[in-house]
């Protein structure tokens, strides 16, 4: 049991963490959200759901952003409570830091379990869905979005132009310009189509018509007419013949136990050994990041100037470590080997912060850094003096 004094830190510092997690997810979330905005400026959608699409990255944000708001979050609090004497007052009391660090610690668990749950099914899921739903939005162009009367770009390298569209669905007058591929670019030119959608997918059935192909290199295009012609949609269609999910869409127990039939397995298996190694460790960092936080700001200290640096190099820390999980999986894809070395840094900086926290030792941060810090304090206060 916590006890009363237990749960008032649980609340503060995963009060903390919300706070933290609340301010940057819309930050980045908007930086994320900027690429798609050909839906609105290309592809005729409207502002809800260019929300709704991009909303579902949110997920997958907090899968990256939790670790470290966590660690914010506790650095915070910590720095906090020593600040309003708070840690001296409950170590009097006979209140050990080790009580404090077990409050502190369920934070920890809360979040690891939240991350652990985000990379398992929420996040690739939610990627699942922004994909089947950004793509069923594209695939709405001909018979949605396409305005008669204007050009409409689709993706890179395809346009299209209707010269009306009728009641029943019916276009007339259209031109489709295809020039996705290097090695040709096609032009077909149609009196009527309609869309068709079946098992084998969605197309833009056409019908007496033209197709024109000019291939890269050669003087004179090549020119057939046709009675009718289908024009392949399913890639815009969100269609199961077209849907294929990429490595960060799968599912955890799909990353464990990839299908050795799957393409992308047969072509790409590092990349999901990767994948799932960067899930598993995810859900480690926020209980390495609380030991750390806790081990240079735990102790109950009034040198604010010592603490200060303490914060700095906590934060550096867990910085470092999330850096080194990063390299190990970079490297992992030629070398599988590294994939280990995430997992070792986690441990042994975990292992060396809880022998500090039970010893009751506060670890300082390295003297030269305090001179560092002392010696620019000074220099700005007598530039803030002279100005």
């Amino acid at each position: 049991m916590l006890g009363s004094i237990g749960w008032y830190l649980f609340r503060n510092v995963f009060g903390a963490f919300l706070l933290v997690l609340g301010s940057l997810t819309p930050i980045i979330w908007i930086t994320q959200a900027l690429r798609e905005i050909d839906l609105i400026t290309n592809q005729g959608q409207t502002v809800l759901v260019f929300v709704g699409i991009t909303s579902l990255t949110i997920p997958v944000l907090i899968l990256l952003i939790a670790p470290i708001a966590l660690v914010i979050a506790v650095a915070h609090a910590l720095n906090k409570l020593a600040g309003d004497s708070e840690l001296i007052v409950m170590n009097a009391a006979g209140m050990a830091p080790q009580r404090v660090f077990r409050a502190i610690l369920g934070v920890g668990l809360v979040v690891s379990l939240i991350v652990a749950a985000l990379g398992a099914y929420l996040a690739p899921k939610s990627m699942r869905a922004m994909r089947d739903w950004s793509t069923q939005a594209r695939a709405n162009l001909v018979t949605k979005i396409v305005q008669p009367g204007r050009f409409a770009p689709v993706g890179f390298g395809l346009m299209f132009h209707i010269r009306e569209r009728s009641a029943n669905g019916v276009l007339g007058g259209i031109v489709v310009d295809d020039a996705r591929s290097p090695k040709e670019r096609v032009t077909i030119v149609a009196e009527r189509g309609e869309m068709v959608e079946n098992e084998a997918g969605s197309f833009l059935i056409l019908e007496n018509g033209t197709v024109q192909r000019q291939e890269a290199g050669q003087g004179d295009p090549t020119i057939v007419a046709f009675d009718r012609y289908a024009f392949d949609l399913s890639q815009f269609s969100g269609g199961a013949t077209a849907t294929k999910y990429t490595v960060r869409e799968q599912f955890i127990e799909q990353l464990a136990f990839p299908d050795p039939d799957n393409p992308l397995v047969k072509s790409s298996p590092a990349q999901y050994r990767a994948e799932f190694h960067d899930r598993v460790a995810s859900a480690l960092y926020p209980l390495a990041f609380v030991i750390i936080a806790f081990a240079y700001l735990g102790a109950p200290q009034t040198n604010r100037q010592s603490r200060v640096m303490a914060l700095v190099t906590a934060l550096t820390v867990a910085g470092v470590v999330r850096l080194i999980g990063f390299a190990s999986n970079v490297f992992g894809l030629r070398h599988p080997a590294a994939f280990a070395l995430q997992y070792v840094v986690i441990f042994l900086v975990s292992a060396a912060g809880l022998v500090a926290i039970s010893r009751g030792v506060a670890i300082e941060p390295p003297a030269f850094m305090s001179r560092v810090a002392q010696a620019i304090a000074q220099r700005v206060g007598r530039r803030a003096q002279l100005a």
